[in-house]
């Protein structure tokens, strides 16, 4: 068999192995996969050996590449390997490989995925897809190049262009691409624009450049009507200090015997003040204890190390820009939020002004930590995020369309959501070929007693075996927002090929669930029963919910 043979049946079948297996991989943290393979014949044995390699130090899930091995005619080792595809010389040291094990580390340490490693996870899901859309019976041919995508960047005149440099090279906490996703619904490929936040820069945190970034590849989507994909994992408003101020502060206190009773002001002494350049601080001049001293004002921090990217007011002045660009965008074309690991302040702004919002179970949405509610408070009331902004919260109160356990599942959701969008804002939703035909009869019967209306859409099993077809589509049903107002049912769904959305009345009884409020001793869980076949506020406001949303870039 010849090389390239080899390498693209071993790509084959590394897409599907991970396919099947990446979240087991995910959890195990496998990083590379390397096979070597003999090439020859009976009569002449090993000619040569092709080394076939699945890594993910380049930043790509486990991307898959083959290379030819020369030996050295002394030793026998490898010491020269040639790519399969077109001949050129490669090194198998990856100079970014370092660089990238340290930040798929720390993204892990932050209960995420490192960013770039989205992409490849999206390749195996549409893998996935196809798979089941053929086995289903759907007779399009699968694509050869299934996924694309080029880094977005912005260039000196502050513009966004197409980038090919390597992984982790990033200077700001913001990724973003895009992508051409050859899926069923579109094999000639749709463009999606991919938004991530980088939380192995200074922990995902917003601070000027990753605003106006962000504006702009927002703005960028927004102009093309391409659907705008955020995953959310950050920090929220960078703020801190100035660092090479610190050292030479000074209190003058109120007591000096007893600190506790607080200062009147902060102050630097005359020499200190002089190894700052204008611009550091805005002070006023002063005697204290006979000494020329300058008085604190304000601490702008210009032009130190410490304040590069900003610290303060003008990152605040940058979340305000880019919470008017996502309402924008979601009034313009599809927005959609993944939260993964943690979003905090602007970060969970975000997801809640993109409205569609999927979140892992380990991805809390918060607007400060826990700990610093406790020092407000004084005691210790909350021990977690997940106590402020986790699933029990989020999905409760609507703001938690899907609730997914990994970041394999999350992936697979987002492209779930987009076999339902059209491929820009400008455009009717996809039409695809139905394996169920849409002549079939409706063998589920709705009863007079209250029954689950998930059985009329999607059709049920009963418990002797026997399968009851329902009114959309098999398989196609997907609900949304299913832990809120709960006497209604939405979501979307396909008839004879056409994407829909779903709005059902619930007719059992169901109950409505309050969590108890850690912060006060006396607070209780509160169960509210719901009856059947009736609006409630929250069923009301979900209904108008999913109204809303199918008419913002779903086009249904």
């Amino acid at each position: 068999i010849d090389p390239v043979t080899v390498d693209r049946k071993f790509e084959q079948f590394m897409n599907q192995f991970v396919a099947k297996h990446g979240t087991r991989l995910q959890k195990s943290k496998v990083d590379e996969i390397v096979l070597k393979v003999g090439l020859g014949n009976a009569q002449k044995g090993r000619e040569t050996t092709l080394r076939v390699t699945a890594s993910s130090m380049t930043g790509e899930y486990l991307k898959t590449s083959g290379l030819l091995e020369e030996a050295d005619p002394a030793t026998g080792s490898p010491c020269k390997w040639f790519s399969v595809q077109d001949g050129i010389e490669k090194s198998i040291q990856v100079d970014s490989e370092s660089r990238i094990r340290s930040k798929r580390q720390m993204a892990r340490g932050a209960g995420s995925t490192y960013a770039p490693e989205f992409l490849g996870m999206m390749k195996l899901d549409l893998i996935t897809k196809w798979t089941a859309y053929r086995a289903a019976g759907g007779q399009r041919s699968v694509p050869a190049g299934l996924f694309e995508s080029v880094e977005l960047v912005l260039n000196d005149q502050g513009e966004i262009e197409q980038s090919l440099r390597e992984p982790g090279l990033n200077t700001i906490g913001v990724f973003a691409w895009q992508c051409t996703l050859a899926t069923p619904e579109y094999p000639s490929g749709r463009d999606i624009i991919l938004i991530a936040n980088d939380v192995t820069f200074k922990a995902g945190s917003f601070g000027v450049d990753e605003d106006t970034f962000f504006q702009k590849a927002s703005e960028y989507a927004r102009k093309r009507g391409l659907p705008r994909i955020h995953i959310a994992c950050n920090s929220g408003a960078r703020v801190g200090l100035v660092e090479e101020l610190k050292p030479y502060l000074r209190a003058k206190f109120n007591d000096p015997a007893d600190p506790s009773k607080g200062f009147e002001y902060l102050y630097l002494m005359q020499e200190d003040f002089e190894r700052f350049p204008a611009g550091t601080v805005s002070s006023r001049e002063a005697t204290v204890d006979g000494q020329q001293v300058q008085i604190l004002e304000a601490v702008i921090g210009e032009g130190q190390k410490s304040t590069k990217g900003g610290i303060g007011v003008e990152n605040l002045r940058g979340s305000g820009l880019i919470a008017g660009e996502t309402s924008r965008a979601y009034n313009e074309v599809f927005t959609l939020s993944y939260v993964t690991g943690r979003s905090v302040g602007i970060g969970a702004y975000l997801n809640r002004l993109g409205q569609r919002v999927i979140q892992m179970v380990n991805g809390p949405m918060i607007l400060t930590g826990f700990g610093a509610l406790n020092k407000l408070l004084g005691k210790q009331v909350y021990t977690s995020q997940d106590q402020l902004g986790g699933p029990q919260v989020m999905v409760p109160n609507g703001v938690t369309h899907k609730l997914v356990r990994s970041d394999q599942e999350g992936v697979e959701a987002i492209l779930d959501w987009l076999s339902y969008t059209p491929k820009d804002a400008f455009s009717k939703p996809p039409l695809l070929d139905t394996t169920d035909p849409p002549e079939r009869e409706v063998t589920f019967t709705p009863s007079k007693t209250p029954y689950d209306p998930r059985h009329m859409l999607e059709g049920t099993t009963l418990p002797e075996g026997v399968k009851l077809s329902g009114f959309f589509d098999e398989g196609s049903f997907r609900e949304y927002l299913e832990g809120w107002g709960r006497s209604v049912v939405v979501g979307r769904a396909k008839l004879a090929g056409i994407p829909m959305g779903v709005i059902a009345v619930e007719t059992r009884n169901v109950e409505r669930r309050v969590p108890a409020d850690p912060a006060n001793p006396a607070s209780q869980e509160v169960v509210e029963p719901q009856a059947g076949q009736v609006w409630f506020p929250d069923s009301a406001f979900k209904t108008a919910t999913a109204i809303r949303d199918f008419g913002r870039g779903e086009n249904l």
